[in-house]
C-alpha cells in the first residue's frame, strides 16, 4: 500500500506553549487529508485529554498514552494495561517513601496524594490542572501508564524494585512508568500493521525524549527547533518552532502540502 502517514507529537510540537493549535498548523493538516495523506496523533496523553485536538482537526487515528492505545479509522486496534497487583504494590510503595503517583486511564488522569508538592512543581508550569484525587481508581478502572513523582536520586529505589518496568524522565519531578519495551514506536508498528503502510511511506514530527524510538522506527523525521539536543541530532532535519510555523514548514520541506 502506498498510502502516506505522518505522525505527530502534540505537547511542544503540534501545540504551542499556550496548548493551542497554530492556525498555520490547522491549515497544513487539512492539506494533508485533501492530498490523501493521513495525519496521526502519537502522544503520551489520554485520548480524553486530547479530545478536542482531534474533534478540531477532524482526525481519527492515534497512538496514544506513549503506545498503549492505538486506534486507526476510529476503531480501537491494540491495548496494554497495568497490572492490579504491580499498582497496588508501588501505591503502597510510593506512600511510604512520601512519593506521589498519577494513574493514567483512557478517560482521566488521578492523583494517589492531594496536594503533593511534586505534582504541583510539574503541573503548575504546563497549565493544566492538578488531577483529581483518586486513590482507587486502578481498582475500577484499567491503567495504561502510571506518572511517578519522585526526583532523581530516588529513581534508583523503583528501577531496583521494578525491574520489568521502563522509566522515562521527562522533567526533574515525574517519571513515566510503562511496561519495558513499550513506547510510541510499539504502539507505530501495531498502527502500521493493521493500515498496512510501508516504513518508507512514514513521517513523524517531535521535540521530546519519548519521541527518539518514534524517529528510529518511522523513515523520515523532523524534530522541531524547540526539541531537545538528542532529538535533533537523530532527525532529518530541523524546522522551526512549535511557536513559528514548525509544522507547516516542516511538511513543507517534506513535500507532502
Amino acid at each position: 500500500m502506498n498510502k502516506k502517514v505522518v505522525f505527530f507529537d502534540l505537547d511542544g510540537t503540534l501545540l504551542n506553549k499556550e496548548k493551542k493549535l497554530l492556525e498555520s498548523s490547522k491549515i497544513a493538516i487539512k492539506k494533508l487529508q485533501e492530498n490523501n495523506i493521513l495525519p496521526v496523533i502519537a502522544t503520551g496523553r489520554t485520548p480524553a485529554k486530547v479530545q478536542w485536538v482531534f474533534d478540531e482537526l477532524n482526525i481519527d487515528s492515534y497512538v496514544a498514552i506513549n503506545g498503549q492505545y492505538v486506534v486507526y479509522e476510529g476503531k480501537e486496534i491494540h491495548k496494554e494495561q497495568l497490572d492490579t497487583k504491580f499498582l497496588h504494590d508501588i501505591t503502597q510503595f510510593t506512600t511510604s517513601n512520601k512519593h506521589a503517583l498519577a494513574y493514567v486511564s483512557l478517560s482521566d488522569v488521578k492523583s494517589s496524594i492531594e496536594n503533593h508538592p511534586y505534582i504541583k512543581n510539574v503541573y503548575e508550569p504546563h497549565h493544566m490542572p492538578y488531577p483529581s484525587f483518586g486513590p482507587n481508581h486502578y481498582h475500577t478502572n484499567p491503567i495504561y501508564q502510571l506518572l511517578l513523582f519522585c526526583q532523581d536520586p530516588d529513581q534508583t529505589l523503583y528501577q531496583e524494585r521494578y525491574g520489568d518496568k521502563k522509566f522515562v524522565r521527562w522533567h526533574p519531578f515525574v517519571l513515566d512508568v510503562l511496561p519495558n519495551g513499550v513506547s510510541k514506536a510499539t504502539g507505530i508498528t501495531k498502527f502500521l500493521e493493521i493500515a498496512g503502510i510501508q516504513k518508507e511511506n512514514t513521517y513523524a514530527f517531535g521535540d521530546d525524549i519519548n519521541d527518539i524510538e518514534m524517529f528510529s522506527l518511522v523513515g523520515s523525521t523532523v524534530a522541531m527547533r524547540n526539541a531537545i539536543p538528542e532529538l535533533k541530532r537523530i532527525s532529518d532535519f530541523v524546522t522551526s518552532s512549535n511557536e513559528e510555523d514548525g509544522i507547516l514548514n516542516g511538511l513543507k520541506t517534506l513535500q507532502l502540502i
